[in-house]
């Protein structure tokens, strides 16, 4: 696929350059980017211009990932990256991104994972869009739920960083979250009502 831009309220969500390699290596020498994320660490210059003039590009041509430069529209300063991922099953993708420190706290990285939800579900026929994170990622976690995500559970040995696995929460969000139609029609299994409530009383 080529590389496309897409627009929110606040950001462009614009694919990455050369031009961004300096940014994305002083906001990724921030520890705690490096502790929560897959990035290496210590993180080099040299890791980023691979990731903003390679690795980012090859992930649009053979469609395996789509990053994204999350860029305010009235600036164009860089204040995070988003990674759209492709599953091994039909039709799931997962979402990463990470938040550039001094930018944290304005809601910009909710407002981009929204968006590149939408385009991955109208776009990519996307019908699940997968979250997962190192239990204990409370930052991570809180941007999930705020865009609407549900979470699904904790899977053990559910991560692999920096060659330790490790527990990870995961969630997901559907077309019809953000009352959008899926690719595929979905019936959701019904859940059989509580026993022991009040309709049961006295019987």
């Amino acid at each position: 696929m080529e590389p496309i831009t897409l627009t929110t309220e606040r950001l462009l969500l614009r694919p990455f350059g050369p031009q961004d390699t300096a940014e994305v290596y002083a906001a990724c020498q921030d520890p705690e980017i490096q502790r929560w994320t897959v990035i290496p660490s210590p993180y080099r210059l040299t890791d980023a211009e691979l990731f903003t003039t390679k690795l980012c590009a090859a992930g649009w041509q053979d469609d395996s990932v789509y990053n994204f430069a999350l860029a305010l529209r009235e600036t164009g300063a860089l204040v995070g990256a988003l990674g759209i991922d492709r599953r091994s099953r039909p039709g799931t993708y997962e979402v990463g991104y990470w938040s550039a420190k001094e930018h944290r706290g304005r809601g910009y990285v909710t407002e981009a994972v929204l968006g590149s939800a939408r385009w991955a579900f109208a776009s990519l026929g996307a019908d699940r869009l997968e979250w997962r994170a190192e239990t204990g990622n409370l930052a991570s976690r809180a941007v999930a739920l705020r865009a609407g995500f549900r979470l699904e559970g904790e899977q053990r040995s559910g991560l692999l960083n920096k060659g330790v696995r490790h527990d990870a929460w995961t969630a997901a969000l559907l077309p019809s979250d953000l009352g959008l139609a899926g690719a595929h029609p979905y019936v959701p299994e019904p859940h059989p009502p509580r026993s022991g409530g009040a309709s049961d009383s006295g019987r």
